[in-house]
């Protein structure tokens, strides 16, 4: 079958030979493109083939709806434990078949996934099955356009023929009546990154291929069907970017969810031949929740193959890394090793201390980092670089480790677009720059914390840390924050030596600053950045709290405890990412809350009444509508709230139901569980 069996057949003439051979040249060119990946590595096109590695990845339809205040890696907690009993998997290739119960035309698909999940692989997968003759092949020609590379062009002026022609020259070749019989296939990647001005309400109307038109209008008029009204379009985006394009042009919605459980497994066994090591690595990673989860995204499943293989394939002694800081410290470490085997002929194993020349490529490379995760950039290009003392060649050649921390794609005239290879990467090392800024009393300090930095601790810098992470809206600096406060425990400054610079690391400090953490008062953070906290305290080994909340959770009499703001917080990501079937449903959720609940007093009650009603904008329209017209009926049968009881039974003290509970058991039955958490959290943390 072909990729849109609704959609007319537009065959071409095969007396026109002339054109035929021209569209199997491309194939070929685009075959030739697509073959090979590199993985961490800034050689384009001569890497690994893809078949070879290639995992074929989770993509649902829909998306979900709890993305706006979240982390990306937040978000990938979140859907590892999405219950995808009712989702429909799509394959890849299969990505405009509609299903057996859909009715209409496929036309335009949006696909969304957190950065580094698998979108342009799979675009990648796609386009070589097509040129290997694999499947769908009643598509004439596929065209990937990157938004990375139309970047360069916003600014001129083009017909859609002429704008093909730019990135493809063999289609100079093809007239506009020979491409208006072609079945297009149109493939943009990356909408996060775009810089073009997309303007669905405003733009001038487009509808001939050789008509001049802004790049902008050039889009806009092929996604909404003026344009080429029988091609195809597929656009990827990160998640906060998709907004861009509205619903009423996409015909189909997906998600790209990553690797599910079997898929992870699948990904290192592929990856190391030798048996004994891939089922080591597997067994660590699955032993770290917080790296287990993290290999949900593809690019750090082979973050996490380099540290490990180096560490089990050599002699190295130590704790195997178990956190993410852990992970990232080695990694860069192994890096900075490949780099003298490469560059200095010396054949080491174990990880020695930095270099000058290294330490301080890194440091430029960290300052770069930094700079760019607080304006939200994730592409640069050779001014950017520049601007932080950086050379051309220092990054592409002279440093090793910067070949695999750092990428760079020739796009048109082989201007060079670099990005770090995952935006984990750059987090990282944007907490390197900022702590080895602190250690050394550097100027950049004050500028981010807007504040006196004499003589300050490491509590009270990373206390300030905190409360600047606390002001972001969408979480842009929760990864960068646990990094910060991994950095401080002494194992990850043993491993990165010179980088970081001396620090104050006794034990009690770190005892000092795990108890702020603890003590902060998170009630008033929305429950994002509140869980963020408790990962920072999972970054500094510190799991006190997680083992309580695992103790609360095993008694049979949770009456009698009390959980705290920070034990609030644990549960309620613990829930959400559990593995318990008995916490499968809102319904037993519910239950396990009941008792610590029922002891809140009546003021409390009337609080949390208020605070239910002012999160229901977390839930879809369609909820708040359903979940309004039934509590308005529930609280509309109670007594008066001094009372809290059901006025329709007859009962005891002992069964009086505060009105929280009553609350609760309604939305336990009204939501699945995943929503039920998700606005629990919004309350636990506000009690």
């Amino acid at each position: 079958r072909g990729a849109s069996d609704s959609l007319p057949k537009l065959v071409i003439s095969f007396t026109d030979f002339g054109l035929q051979e021209l569209l199997n040249e491309h194939k070929i060119s685009l075959g030739s493109r697509s073959k090979h990946v590199s993985q961490g590595t800034d050689e384009t096109g001569s890497g690994i083939p893809l078949n070879r590695i290639y995992t074929e990845l989770y993509i649902t339809e829909g998306q979900r709806e709890d993305v706006i205040n979240q982390h990306e890696v937040g978000q990938l907690e979140t859907v590892s434990k999405i219950n995808t009993h009712h989702d429909t998997p799509i394959k890849c290739h299969s990505i405009f078949r509609a299903f057996s119960d859909q009715h209409g035309i496929i036309r335009v698909v949006l696909t969304n996934g957190v950065a580094g999940i698998g979108k342009t692989f799979s675009v990648q997968k796609f386009t070589l099955d097509w040129a290997e003759g694999l499947e769908n092949q009643d598509i004439s020609a596929v065209i990937p356009l990157s938004f990375r590379e139309l970047n360069l062009i916003r600014d001129q002026r083009h017909s859609l023929l002429s704008l093909i022609q730019v990135f493809y020259p063999i289609f100079w070749k093809i007239s506009a009546e020979q491409l208006a019989v072609c079945k297009l296939l149109f493939i943009f990647d990356g909408l996060d990154e775009s810089r073009l001005s997309l303007d669905f309400s405003n733009c001038q109307v487009v509808s001939d291929v050789t008509q001049m038109s802004s790049v902008n209008a050039l889009l806009t008029n092929l996604i909404q069907g003026h344009l080429l009204p029988s091609a195809l379009v597929w656009i990827t985006s990160r998640p906060a970017a998709a907004n861009k394009i509205p619903p009423a042009s996409i015909d189909r919605l997906t998600e790209v969810r990553g690797f599910n459980d079997s898929q992870r497994e699948e990904y290192f066994r592929k990856r190391f031949e030798d048996e004994g090591v891939s089922s080591a690595i597997i067994s660590h990673i699955k032993s770290s929740r917080s790296l287990y989860i993290m290999c949900v995204v593809p690019i750090f499943c082979w973050i996490s193959a380099v540290v490990l293989e180096h560490m089990k394939t050599t002699e190295q002694k130590g704790e195997l890394p178990k956190t993410l800081t852990d992970m990232y410290s080695h990694f860069l470490m192994v890096q900075t090793l490949n780099k003298r085997k490469k560059y200095q002929q010396k054949h080491e194993t174990s990880l020695q201390e930095l270099t000058e020349d290294d330490r301080e490529v890194l440091l430029k490379l960290g300052k770069l980092a930094f700079q760019h995760l607080e304006k939200g950039n994730i592409m640069f290009y050779q001014e950017d670089l520049e601007q932080c003392g950086l050379d051309v060649t220092e990054v592409s050649v002279y440093s090793g480790v910067c070949t695999q921390i750092f990428k760079r794609e020739n796009g048109i005239f082989q201007k060079p677009i670099y990005s770090f290879v995952h935006l984990s990467v750059q987090e990282f090392l944007a907490a390197v720059y900022m702590f080895y800024c602190y250690t050394n009393k550097k100027g950049e300090v004050e500028k981010f914390l807007k504040g006196q930095m004499c003589n300050l601790s490491v509590e009270e810098f990373l206390s300030r840390a905190v409360e600047k992470s606390l002001q972001s809206q969408t979480g842009h600096l929760d990864l960068f924050l646990r990094f910060l406060h991994g950095l401080s425990v002494e194992s990850n400054q043993r491993l990165l030596g010179s980088l970081l610079g001396q620090t104050e690391n006794s034990p009690e400090t770190v005892q000092s600053v795990i108890s702020n953490l603890k003590k902060m008062s998170i009630g008033e953070m929305c429950p994002e950045r509140s869980i963020n906290i408790f990962h920072c305290l999972m970054e500094m080994k510190d799991m006190t709290v997680h083992r309580e909340i695992q103790e609360f959770l095993r008694l049979e009499d949770r009456s009698e405890r009390k959980l705290s703001e920070i034990h609030c917080s644990a549960l309620a990501y613990m829930l959400q990412i559990s593995e318990e079937t008995s916490f499968s449903s809102a319904f037993s959720v519910f239950f396990l809350l009941q008792p610590p609940l029922s002891f809140i007093d009546l003021r409390s009650s009337l609080i949390l009444t208020d605070l239910f009603y002012s999160q229901m904008s977390i839930l879809p329209s369609s909820a708040n509508i359903n979940f309004s017209s039934r509590i308005n009926l529930y609280l509309s049968q109670l007594k008066p709230p001094e009372i809290h009881v059901y006025p329709h039974l007859s009962c005891n003290k002992q069964e009086l139901k505060p009105y929280p509970l009553v609350l609760l058991e309604l939305l336990c039955h009204t939501y699945s569980s995943h929503t039920f958490v998700t606005l629990l959290q919004h309350v636990l943390l506000n009690l």
